[in-house]
């Protein structure tokens, strides 16, 4: 006789669900074949594959994404700082010929007999390199001789008397003061080198010592500027901001001398003169300075 207990291999494998309503009670059945069972647990360990890998690869783009806006980033600061270089240079160049024109004038004014260039050079053109160490190797041979016509030990500076600044450079009133303050571009907090004196544009701006003339032309943010040498007591003043300027690198000038015209060049926001005075090129605070007169005892005088 046949065995009752084992299953009948007519009848099919299937997983029951017993639902009961929750209001009626009613019992029902309801009858999942295993491969459906199969079918979905197939479905979703496919989908959680697919999931992962959307996923790997979304990742990996944002991580390639922020690494090229890092890229595109360090492109932009290695331009802006290429730009700042060529400026530099662009200004170097300008100083550096400046240099070599003030070397020649007084070569040729005391009759100093600039030194020979070495026979091995070729005589063909000359180069950018050529031309700076030309203009390096007079300046150095400039520096070591004595200037002075009456023979005695004073160098190129005794030209010069009243050396310390001590007279208001324009007729103008204080504005921004020497050190900290607020930037009035951005609001954030700034360092301010130099006094601002307000005064109307076109204003006589004058020397406020005797001094030599280092630079006269555009300075980016300090637009149009001069720059004066002191001499000996290693005083520099700055002036910044003109509207246009009456001297050239290498002229000698002196106090209440007008040198330019007050403006509003460069980054300003209004007319007025930035007026700095640095000690061996660091800026020092000019009201002490200031304090040595009032803008109505300088006396002004045009050059030629």
């Amino acid at each position: 006789m046949p065995d009752k207990s084992s299953p009948s291999p007519s009848r099919k494998n299937y997983l029951i669900l017993v639902v009961a309503h929750s209001v009626h009670g009613r019992i029902r059945r309801i009858h999942v074949p295993h491969y459906a069972i199969h079918v979905v647990l197939s479905l979703a360990l496919f989908g959680a594959i697919v999931g992962l890998g959307l996923a790997s690869s979304y990742g990996r783009m944002l991580w390639k994404a922020a690494a090229y806006n890092e890229i595109r980033d360090e492109k932009e600061a290695l331009q802006r700082q290429n730009e700042e270089l060529l400026k530099t240079v662009e200004e170097r160049n300008v100083q550096l010929k400046s240099l070599g024109e003030l070397a020649t004038e007084v070569s040729i004014a005391f009759g100093i007999k600039r030194p020979e260039a070495p026979e091995t050079q070729a005589a063909t053109e000359e180069t950018p390199r050529q031309h700076f160490d030309d203009f390096v190797t007079r300046y150095d041979f400039l520096q070591q001789v004595r200037l002075s016509p009456e023979g005695n030990n004073k160098p190129l500076w005794y030209l010069l008397e009243n050396t310390t600044p001590s007279i208001w450079p324009v007729h103008g009133a204080l504005g921004s003061s020497f050190g900290s303050r607020s930037d009035p571009f951005s609001g954030e907090g700034a360092f301010h080198s130099g006094v601002d004196l307000r005064s109307r544009r076109g204003t006589a701006v004058v020397a406020t010592a005797d001094g030599m003339v280092v630079h006269g032309g555009w300075s980016g943010q300090y637009g149009k500027q001069v720059i004066l040498n002191h001499g000996p007591n290693s005083l520099t003043t700055h002036y910044a901001h003109l509207s246009e300027f009456f001297v050239r690198p290498g002229e000698i000038v002196r106090r209440g001398q007008v040198i330019g015209r007050a403006g509003g060049t460069g980054r300003a926001t209004s007319p007025h003169l930035h007026y700095e005075v640095r000690y061996k090129g660091t800026p020092v605070n000019p009201y002490r300075y200031l304090q040595k007169s009032t803008p109505q005892t300088a006396t002004f005088q045009f050059s030629d």
